[in-house]
């Protein structure tokens, strides 16, 4: 078996004190986890765990293997990097919703990835914040307004909004002419944005020196959802009216599948963040990314094509 792999394999298991913890986190069977483990113990010709029914601890002897492992994989790290050390290089584990994944960020990790090629992308998708350190993620792709004061994050981006509705929908009651209307109409809602309170300001630029009014409209309606593709699908099909990001919308817009509403009224703008853990010691690899992403957010025509108004594009 593969003795760098099986050294890793171990150094989960001792870090994360559970031979299940140690799968999870290496995508790998509790079998395969196992047996790795049982290499070591054969190379080193030793006992290197306690096993109890819910944790594990090292030996004696674990503890000397262990600090071995971890400088045999900084070597191989090392090793990998030796034509140039500055240069990306290894695996990266990226975190994103489902919709900036789904619509704009897989094809800035394509990029990525062809300029890159010595590196390698995990992305997880999920809605839910995400723990950098207990899920291992590198960096943490967010759209929002509410950054913790300790987080360490880099502004990517700004992320326009729009609100939506179907032709069906509107066939069957007036489209609202101000942000007030919205009280009359059924307001599909996200839940980890907005699921009470949609924020607008007015699309005219405001007077030199003054910042632009902020109106906050309580809204309600007979469908929430944690998974914003899911609202969307179901404002296409005629359910209400919805609040999304202009990238998910932009195709649906031009097809007439969905009318933009309130277009003299601009939804709070939000940022695009990368989220990361620390700022000393970076990997290349995390630098280039972050790099990457600000360029690609700027400059990608796609992505711009996707995140102006449909009325800006002729």
């Amino acid at each position: 078996m593969d003795r760098l792999t099986a050294a890793q394999v171990f150094k989960e298991i001792a870090e994360r004190g559970s031979m299940i913890a140690a799968a999870d986190a290496l995508d790998m069977s509790r079998a395969m986890v196992t047996r790795y483990l049982a290499e070591m113990e054969a190379w080193c010709g030793a006992r290197l765990l306690h096993r109890t029914t819910r944790r594990v601890s090292l030996t004696a002897a674990g503890e000397v293997t262990l600090a071995r492992c971890r400088e045999m994989l900084a070597l191989a790290e090392g090793m990998n990097a030796a034509g140039d050390p500055d240069a990306p290089h290894g695996l990266l584990r990226l975190a994103s919703s489902h919709s900036l994944a789904q619509t704009a960020l897989a094809g800035a990790v394509a990029a990525f990835l062809r300029r890159y090629p010595r590196t390698a992308i995990d992305l997880q998708v999920d809605n839910r914040a995400v723990n950098l350190v207990e899920q291992r993620i590198d960096l943490a792709i967010r759209i929002t307004n509410g950054l913790e004061p300790n987080m360490i994050a880099r502004r990517l981006g700004d992320c326009d909004s729009v609100v939506v509705a179907a032709p069906s929908y509107l066939a069957e009651r007036p489209a609202p002419q101000d942000p007030v209307g919205l009280a009359q109409h059924n307001c599909l809602t996200y839940s980890y944005f907005g699921k009470s309170v949609w924020r607008f300001e007015t699309a005219a630029a405001p007077a030199a020196g003054s910042a632009a009014a902020m109106l906050q409209i309580p809204v309600s309606g007979n469908l929430s959802a944690n998974e914003s593709m899911a609202l969307l699908a179901a404002t296409v099909e005629g359910a209400g009216v919805a609040l999304q990001p202009r990238f998910a919308a932009a195709p649906l817009l031009a097809s007439g599948r969905l009318v933009e509403l309130l277009p003299a009224w601009r939804p709070q703008r939000m940022g695009i963040y990368g989220i990361y853990t620390s700022r000393e010691h970076m990997p290349p690899a995390l630098r280039a990314m972050l790099d990457h992403l600000l360029d690609w957010f700027a400059h990608d025509p796609g992505w711009l094509a996707s995140s102006i108004p449909i009325m800006e594009k002729t």
